[in-house]
């Protein structure tokens, strides 16, 4: 029988076997930290980004609403005070005449639930000079206005709908909840008929018909 005597101070170890294992971990470790970092780097430039953008929007509307302001005060002077209700005039004539009792009807009616009734309906502008809706409508519950709610914002014909106000009372007819709902109605823009060509003068077009009498050329011989 063979007997293996280790006659070193240490005992044997396998070190291509432990830098091999340990070398396969710590390179792992390593590629996953560069993984992390690189994704960490590139969030804070994104984050970095997205933080300029933001503070460029808000400095957009900054502006924007200091430009605003200054038109209002300006407006508001007293001696300007003429124009700027003739311009509201004229804007309340525009959207007047592009209002149309039966679109707004015939929308409302593809957006209406069941069981919910339209008891009145009446437009005007606010302050941004957009047409809004202010509507009282009845139903068997509140979930049925909350239904209209959405099914309005849905609608492309409808924005920033809204209920601000809920009233609820015994009714034999079942309606027992009556809801005030605001919202701003986006009409539906048709095109401008294309111009038609003016009519010619009677007279010119027969003058273009009439042709010109045949005259002859040369004096016909005598004979």
């Amino acid at each position: 029988m063979r007997i293996d005597i280790n006659l070193a101070s240490q005992p044997y170890e396998d070190a291509r076997q432990f830098w091999l294992r340990w070398g396969t971990a710590l390179a792992a470790v390593a590629v996953l930290t560069l993984a992390l970092l690189a994704g960490t780097v590139t969030g804070w430039f994104n984050a970095r980004r997205d933080r300029a953008k933001i503070a460029d929007f808000r400095t957009r509307i900054a502006q924007r609403d200091q430009t605003r302001q200054q038109a209002e005060d300006f407006l508001n002077r007293p001696e300007n005070r003429a124009t700027r209700d003739e311009s509201q005039l004229i804007n309340e004539l525009i959207e007047h005449k592009a209002f149309s009792w039966t679109r707004v009807l015939e929308d409302l009616e593809t957006v209406m639930p069941a069981r919910v009734h339209l008891v009145s309906i009446r437009p005007e502008l606010d302050e941004d000079n957009q047409l809004a809706l202010k509507m009282v409508v009845v139903g068997d519950s509140r979930e049925r206005g909350i239904e209209l709610e959405r099914r309005m914002e849905d609608s492309r014909h409808f924005a920033r709908t809204r209920i601000f106000d809920e009233r609820y009372q015994q009714s034999t007819s079942g309606d027992n909840a009556q809801m005030d709902i605001v919202a701003i109605y986006v009409p539906e823009t048709l095109p401008e008929p294309a111009p038609t060509a003016r009519a010619e003068n009677p007279k010119a077009q027969n003058s273009k018909r009439r042709k010109p009498d045949a005259r002859p050329t040369a004096n016909s011989p005598k004979h």
